[in-house]
């Protein structure tokens, strides 16, 4: 017998193995070239970053306002990407994106309500201020999630989780609208929230994400089992011994809060949580364990790079960074398309 016909076999089976290491070690390394680019993006150009060492007020816009923005940005895009992951695995579907069970709509309705009751606008400074839309944005989605799951009696259900989240969705959206209309004072500050931004980031809300997206990623990777066996399908799964009541409610406890975290701090970002999954699966084929964190550092690095877009292209003018995820989103997607179907 000829060994040498052995080692081809053996050679790629690791490195198909070292891929999903590989990956995640280039994104890491093109989220930190972002970061460094993010420090030097703004109004006021790389200016503030050379002289930040003998100008305060140059230190304070890179330190106070740039790099907490870069560092949330990252933290947000990672909790979407997480958040889209597990999506993707629990609905067993491609186009599931963090939006689906309502969180969303629930939390533009919180926001429209805090702005009518209160009068608040989140381009006031006052932390105070902040807390209360940041609160209310979170609420709003947790309460979303949570008349999605009385609608669909639980999570046994894929479908008809699925198809109460699109209602729940619908009717808060409405909801939504219907406050605007009534407080048309706050349209402008409603119209930021949807359009999402980074700009109202700072050291605590960065902090409160990588938190919570820590806790996140420990129990989607501890639950990332349950994942692959859904993928192989429901049946499968019950083969295996996996009670999928209790571990499916755990996973849309996951989704609800990586997705509420993110919404409050950022608004609503579009396509980040649904292409991130998809950009890792098109360069590794990986289980669940390697899925969620490498959708979570694509989707960190996806929105820092649309960031500083966004504070680039037109500066010293800004376009809103929910903008250009939608348009770089989007268009990924219909070229996956199109290569798919022709």
């Amino acid at each position: 017998m000829n060994t040498a016909t052995l080692h081809p076999p053996l050679t790629d089976a690791r490195a198909t193995s070292a891929r999903p290491l590989w990956l995640a070690v280039g994104l890491v390394l093109c989220g930190g070239v972002l970061a460094v680019l993010g420090l030097g993006v703004g109004s006021t150009g790389l200016e503030a970053v050379w002289n930040m060492l003998a100008d305060p007020v140059a230190a304070q816009i890179v330190w106070e306002i740039r790099a907490p923005r870069t560092v949330g940005a990252f933290a947000a895009g990672a909790l979407l990407g997480l958040a889209g992951a597990v999506a993707q695995g629990l609905f067993r579907n491609p186009l599931a994106d963090p939006f689906l069970l309502g969180s969303a709509s629930g939390a533009s309705l919180g926001v429209a309500l805090a702005l009518a009751g209160l009068g608040v606008s989140p381009f006031a400074t006052g932390w105070v201020v902040r807390l209360g839309l940041t609160g209310a944005a979170f609420v709003g989605a947790v309460l979303a999630v949570l008349l999605t799951l009385a609608l669909a009696r639980g999570v046994q259900h894929t479908l008809r989780l699925l198809l109460a989240g699109v209602v729940v969705g619908v009717v808060l959206g409405a909801l939504t609208s219907l406050v605007t209309l009534t407080t048309p004072d706050i349209l402008q500050a409603m119209q930021a929230f949807m359009l999402g931004s980074t700009g109202f980031v700072g050291w605590a809300s960065c902090a409160l994400m990588a938190g919570i997206g820590f806790v996140c990623l420990l129990l989607s990777w501890g639950l990332s089992r349950v994942l692959d066996g859904l993928a192989l399908g429901e049946s499968t799964a019950l083969s295996l011994g996996l009670p999928l009541g209790p571990l499916r409610a755990a996973l849309v406890g996951v989704l609800a809060l990586a997705t509420g975290t993110a919404v409050a701090q950022t608004g609503l970002i579009a396509f980040v949580g649904l292409a991130a999954p998809h950009l890792v699966r098109a360069v590794v084929k990986t289980t669940h364990a390697w899925l969620v964190l490498l959708a979570s550092l694509m989707g960190g690095v996806l929105l820092m790079l649309a960031d500083t877009l966004a504070r680039g292209l037109l500066a010293p003018q800004e376009l809103p960074v929910g903008v250009l995820t939608a348009v770089l989103g989007g268009g990924y997607l219909l070229w996956l398309m199109r290569k798919r179907v022709g």
